[in-house]
């Protein structure tokens, strides 16, 4: 039997430890070019303030529908106006809450608008009927959800929009977008707004782009100082059957 020399054999076993260093060295060059590459991603695909925006307006109108709250800060004394508003509004479109307004009486109704149509259950009543809510100066809630006039509007309406910084609030990650909107814009939403105003807002959007509160500061009502609306959105995806009473 014939034997091979050896000395190739301990060449090519020298060599491979300076392979795997080589490969070693390759692969540490790769993972740290990965975060590079990462942050360079992220960046060139940041949103722009009226992008982020438009995507918060996009899940307000695809939802089915939300838990939705409303209120004024201080309603002036001596007006009839919207005092505040709280129950499910969905996309049929279509409303199940309670409504205070500040008119003759000041007193929650329970109220549901479906159809184009609004029953309230009047204080010291026992049955609903049918109402027109611009007599107390107050809007169809079903309204509220409209992808043309509704709340998801104003998120695309607003001029001058500037981002805030973020804030943890729990586990959530909010950021705030602050501009202006023109009062014709939130005169669809609270009635009694001045149409020829411009009112201050604030967006307060959560990580996932979706619009959680509406800050509306402004001229609301006639020969008053400015007041404050704030609606807050939540429990997006909520699914809700709403009929006639």
């Amino acid at each position: 039997m014939t034997l091979l020399p050896r000395t190739g054999t301990a060449a090519a076993l020298r060599a491979r430890p300076h392979s795997r260093s080589r490969v070693a060295l390759a692969l540490l060059g790769v993972l740290l070019a990965a975060p590079l590459a990462a942050c360079s991603g992220s960046q060139a695909q940041a949103q722009s303030p009226e992008e982020t925006l438009a995507s918060a307006k996009a899940a307000l109108d695809e939802t089915s529908g939300v838990r939705l709250s409303l209120q004024v800060d201080n309603l002036p004394r001596g007006v009839n106006g919207l005092v505040s508003a709280e129950g499910v509004a969905t996309h049929d479109p279509a409303f199940d809450g309670t409504i205070k307004v500040a008119a003759a009486v000041t007193a929650d109704a329970a109220v549901i608008a479906v159809d184009g149509k609004v029953y309230a259950m009047l204080p010291f009543t026992q049955k609903y009927v049918e109402i027109d809510p611009s007599d107390y100066s107050a809007p169809d809630p079903a309204d509220l959800m409209s992808t043309e006039d509704g709340l998801s509007s104003l998120l695309t309406s607003a001029e001058d929009v500037e981002q805030g910084n973020e804030v943890r609030d729990g586990e959530d990650v909010l950021t705030t977008y602050t501009g202006t909107l023109a009062g014709d814009l939130v005169a669809a939403i609270i009635p009694t707004a001045s149409p020829d105003g411009q009112f201050d807002v604030t967006f307060t959007l959560d990580d996932s782009d979706r619009v959680t509160e509406i800050l509306m500061t402004g001229p609301f009502y006639p020969a008053a100082a400015d007041v404050s609306y704030t609606v807050d959105l939540e429990d997006y995806g909520v699914k809700k059957e709403i009929t006639a009473p």
